[in-house]
Order: structure tokens, then sequence, then C-alpha cells
């Protein structure tokens, strides 16, 4: 069971604080509710205590388990490239990883996009994942390491750098060239 005042982490919202415990009466029954509000959007979650773990309510990772995800980041040994898959499969696959409550799952979408990007330009679909994975991942390892989200996004970006520098020194295709 969560505390009040504790950081918890619901899938494909991220990380949230238990603002209280309360029983209301859901279809005539009464109900225990955990009540979580999420940091990034300001939501209100409430979850049946019944429920949590069925849905992906779960703690903020530890520091240890954080410096593993960073791991996982680092080695791209189980990247196959870009394949040309379809991409709808793709979607649909990434966007099923978004709302696990493993973090891996998400870094994996997070890895995934970025080394693809080093092979073709992402779509705006795919931009909107990758944002999506790098803020979740981003947050929750900031607070599981007491660090600022900033930080451990530039951590990130760090870790790909030659994928991410590389697109930046390409100009745009609407850029005017000199001749």
């Amino acid at each position: 069971m969560f505390g009040v005042g504790e950081f918890v982490v619901y899938p494909a919202q991220g990380v949230g604080r238990v603002e209280r415990i309360e029983t209301q009466e859901i279809g005539g029954v009464p109900t225990e509710l955990i009540i979580v509000r999420i940091l990034s959007n300001n939501v209100t979650l409430m979850v049946p205590v019944k429920n949590a773990a069925n849905v992906g309510l779960r703690e903020v990772y530890s520091a240890e388990q954080a410096e593993a995800i960073f791991d996982f980041l680092r080695d791209r040994s189980d990247f196959t490239g870009y394949m040309g898959q379809n991409w709808n499969r793709r979607y649909r696959e990434y966007s099923e990883k978004l709302k696990s409550s493993v973090l891996q799952d998400v870094a994996y979408v997070l890895k995934e996009l970025i080394l693809i990007s080093k092979d073709k330009e992402l779509s705006f679909g795919e931009r909107r994942l990758l944002e999506q994975a790098m803020n979740l991942v981003s947050l929750e390892l900031a607070f599981a390491l007491g660090k600022e989200q900033s930080e451990i996004k530039r951590a990130i970006e760090e870790l790909f750098a030659d994928i991410l520098q590389a697109g930046k020194d390409e100009p745009a295709e609407d850029d005017d060239v000199a001749d």
C-alpha cells in the first residue's frame, strides 16, 4: 500500500504523488481509492486499492534500478537497425511498451527511436513517441537519482550524442543553400 505524500509511477502517465487515500461509493459499493496527482500534467487519477497492482501503479525506481536503465540505454548490441519495418506495427508495439509499468520497456522505445533516427528522419508520430518516452524515462530517473529532469535528459542525449549531433549537422531540406 502506498502512503500519502509518496511518489509513485502510473504507466503511460509517469511520476505522481499520492495525495490521499479515501473511500468512495462506486456502483453502490464502498471502494478504497488511492488519489494520485501526476506531476507532468497535473491530472488526478483515482486508483482502487484492490486494482493498484493490476493497473501497474508502483514505486519510483531505486537509484540502482535507475543506473541499470542507463546501462540498458548505453548498450546498443540489441539494435538490429532500421529495416524498413511496417510503421503501423512498430507504432502499435511502441505504444504498448509506453503503457508498460516496466521502465525498461519505455526506455526500449526511447533507444530504438533514437537509433532509428540515425538511418531515417523520424515521422511526426515517431517524434511524438520519442518525446513521450524521453519525458517518462527522464522524469522517473530524475526522481530515482535525486536530480533535475533537464540534467537527466542531457545525460541521455550525451549517450546518443553521435546520432543526435549528426542530425543537427545536416542542413534541413528547406534551408537555403548559397551557390
